[in-house]
């Protein structure tokens, strides 16, 4: 069977979606995913259905919600034969080719007790053929290159501690210990580069996948001081961080799980200070622009090779980052910009919507439906997204989606979360769902908790849920989450029906 032309996914890692759009994008340059934006069409209003990494990933590639696949946490296998963007695109003749990582945690039922596939939740997904091991946790070839270029370490994570000058106390700008041609993001793009070179003239797909600005935040120079603290805004947030906390219980756990000292490695007892609030977002985006240069190298060796134009582009991130908002870091939180992130896409043939941005909902479970349709693939009935190739085209459909759904799991099966102790969950009711809504934020609980109800009309976004004038649209917002979750049940079969002439299926969209 012959391959369709090409595809290259790319997902960087944590990257939020206001550094493109919004209160950031103003205070980094990041010219080359400009560019792109510039010839393709953007989603503005796009947003995880799940975090964090291994979760978001799970449902970015199976093209299902949480609730379906039930891969929740870090850790939580994902269950054998689930059909995903890999195996889908195999079936019109791809190999999909992997640059980095997928963090799967595979099914142990499916491998042998002792096998090592089941000491990691970083293991490639079913389906793609791992070209460049870059895992977070891992990344021996990565190790090895920088070994073989003099760089000596006695432990891996000893990479990712700032390298102060002598004599002077560590600082959070201090700058990697690596040089910037030879960081993690630089070695991924140069391995890319050079596997793909004798490609050009066949079709192929490649799922690239940037580890920065994921924290620990430590960038090379000059990326660690390309930003100057003193000009970024502060973050949106209420005056301290008990008013965050008075909102709902939830909140508390979730500012003590992640704090300034779990974003950079190696240097303990940061003050909560501002100086030390705008120092770590520099630092973010200096990140975020070193992987722009890189996607920059990606963009040029598309266009020299002429292979631009022929290329389905799509740029997007696992997951957002709370990078202070609210007084919280991470992405274990119910706000925005833990899963707001950016959707790009290039679509060829498609010049006359080129720059275009949309504002239409759209969920990171679209991105797969969209990939296969284009490929020439029919998605499978157990994907619960949508093809965005109609809103990609300017043919939007009348019925489409009127809210985002996302999903947060906050327990720990082994141990108990933070939150498992400071609401008294069990770990089956260590769960949310959130439903977005155009001016209105839904997040309800498994747990005996309080639902949230988020006004974003009026500055930031306050818990409303227990104000009588909005007692109708949170009745009507509850209903309208349950009807979700009753249409979106899994339905890799529920389509199908034994009949005496044999097996029928009806496609789901």
């Amino acid at each position: 069977m012959t391959a369709p032309t090409k595809i290259l996914f790319i997902i960087i890692d944590q990257l939020r979606a206001d550094c493109l759009l919004g209160d950031l994008a103003a205070h980094v340059d990041l010219p080359n995913m400009r560019a792109l934006m510039a010839d393709s069409v953007t989603f503005t209003r796009h947003f995880s259905v799940a975090n964090p990494c291994g979760p978001s990933r799970a449902s970015i590639l199976t093209g299902q919600y949480a609730m379906n696949h039930r891969s929740v946490r870090n850790g939580t296998p994902l269950r054998e034969g689930i059909p995903n963007l890999a195996t889908e695109l195999r079936q019109v003749g791809h190999l999909p080719l992997l640059f980095g990582y997928t963090d799967t945690s595979p099914d142990p039922r499916a491998y042998p007790p002792g096998d090592p596939a089941l000491t990691s939740y970083e293991m490639p997904m079913r389906g793609f053929d791992e070209a460049v091991e870059m895992r977070l946790g891992r990344s021996m070839p990565w190790r090895g290159y920088l070994r073989d270029n003099g760089y000596e370490f006695a432990e891996y994570m000893d990479l990712y501690r700032p390298k102060s000058a002598p004599g002077r106390a560590p600082r959070i700008d201090d700058p990697a210990v690596y040089a910037a041609a030879h960081s993690d993001t630089a070695f991924l793009t140069d391995s890319f580069l050079s596997h793909m070179a004798d490609r050009t003239g066949e079709g192929w797909c490649a799922h690239l996948t940037y580890i920065r600005p994921h924290p620990p935040l430590v960038a090379p120079a000059p990326y660690n001081r390309i930003v100057d603290p003193a000009t970024l805004p502060l973050p949106r947030r209420l005056e301290r961080p008990e008013d965050e906390v008075a909102q709902h219980p939830f909140f508390a756990p979730a500012l003590a799980a992640a704090t300034p000292d779990s974003m950079v490695h190696g240097l303990d007892d940061l003050p909560a200070t501002d100086e030390t609030v705008q120092a770590l977002r520099a630092i973010y985006l200096g990140l975020a622009a070193e992987v722009d240069h890189h996607i920059g190298r990606v963009m040029e060796w598309l266009q020299e090779s002429g292979q631009y134009d022929d290329t389905l582009i799509v740029l997007t991130a696992d997951h957002g980052e709370m990078l202070g908002d609210r007084h919280a870091w991470g992405k274990m939180n119910v706000h925005d910009a833990a899963f707001h992130t950016p959707l790009v896409v290039r679509l060829p043939g498609n010049a006359a919507r080129a720059g275009m941005q949309l504002d239409l909902p759209t969920e990171s479970i679209d991105i797969a439906p969209t990939i296969l349709e284009w490929a020439g693939a029919v998605p499978p009935n157990s994907m619960d997204g949508h093809s965005l190739l109609p809103l990609l085209r300017g043919e939007a459909p009348q019925d489409w989606r009127t809210h985002t759904y996302s999903e947060l799991d906050f327990g720990n099966p082994n141990a108990p979360s933070l939150w498992q102790k400071a609401l008294g969950a069990d770990i089956c009711a260590s769960n949310l769902a959130i439903l977005r809504e155009e001016q209105l934020t839904l997040v309800e609980f498994a747990a005996d908790l309080p639902p949230i109800l988020l006004d974003t009309r009026e500055g930031l976004a306050l818990n409303v849920a227990d104000r009588s004038d909005y007692a109708a649209d949170l009745a009507r917002m509850t209903r309208a989450m349950l009807r979700h979750r009753m249409r979106h049940m899994d339905q890799t079969l529920a389509l199908d029906s034994i009949t005496p002439d044999g097996p029928l299926r009806r496609p789901r969209h």
